[in-house]
């Protein structure tokens, strides 16, 4: 079976890590989502969408908050920085951030940062959440690395660059929700109902993130809320 042309991993054990860890953080907040074992981490703030034509334009969440007169920190939520809930705010952005998926443009960006900050950039594991549906049929198979919280994933087997996949069949648009490479060097979590993904790695790792050109990535840390 595959996902997004990518082999399924059958042995979810190698997962465990992840789940044990998550279970230890306090729900809520970073580390209930990214392992607690980093030395840093990092969230990445999903684009708003401005249509341009037949273009999507990425906007990013400081420009959302200078329209409103508010403030896009470590802990800022979509709706209070919209002073919402709206649909859009035109000319400013046509629509929000994609919730629980992390789109290809900014997926690219991190992919190619975290590649370079890991001895196995062809061996990393990537996790969709079973509770999409789409192609699952059967709830025991192929097997799910069980995760607190109801947020158990299958996995697939890929690259770091395959970080862009859609792992959902068509008309279907949907990103991993988890992954992380062989040698445990990081991990990425773009959790199902949060418009903005986090990422735990090394102070190295983190500080390229946190300076990427293309990504809106702000300073957290484990005990901070998730939003």
């Amino acid at each position: 079976m595959e996902l997004g042309g990518l082999p399924v991993e059958t042995d979810v054990s190698r997962g465990v890590w992840i789940s044990a860890a998550r279970r230890r953080g306090e729900r809520g907040t970073v580390a209930s989502l990214v392992p607690a074992v980093f030395d840093g981490y990092a969230r990445v703030l999903h684009p708003a969408v401005r249509y341009a034509g037949d273009d999507d334009v990425e906007i990013p969440w400081t420009e959302v908050a200078a329209h409103n007169g508010t403030v896009a920190d470590r802990l800022a939520r979509w709706d209070v920085l919209t002073r919402g809930p709206v649909e859009s705010q035109p000319p400013v952005w046509d629509d929000g951030p994609s919730e629980g998926h992390l789109p290809v443009g900014p997926a690219g960006r991190l992919a190619g940062i975290l590649a370079r900050h890991t001895t196995t950039p062809d061996e990393c594991l990537f996790g969709r959440w079973d509770g999409f549906g789409y192609d699952l049929t059967d709830p025991g198979a192929p097997p799910r690395l069980l995760l607190r919280g109801e947020r158990d994933v299958v996995l697939v087997r890929g690259a770091v660059s395959d970080a862009v996949r859609n792992l959902a069949p068509e008309p279907h648009e949907q990103s991993a929700n988890l992954w992380w490479p062989a040698d445990q060097a990081w991990c990425v979590v773009t959790d199902v109902d949060l418009r903005s993904s986090y990422v735990g790695g090394s102070a190295a790792c983190i500080a390229q993130v946190l300076g990427a050109a293309g990504l809106e990535a702000l300073a957290v840390a484990p005990g901070d809320p998730t939003a």
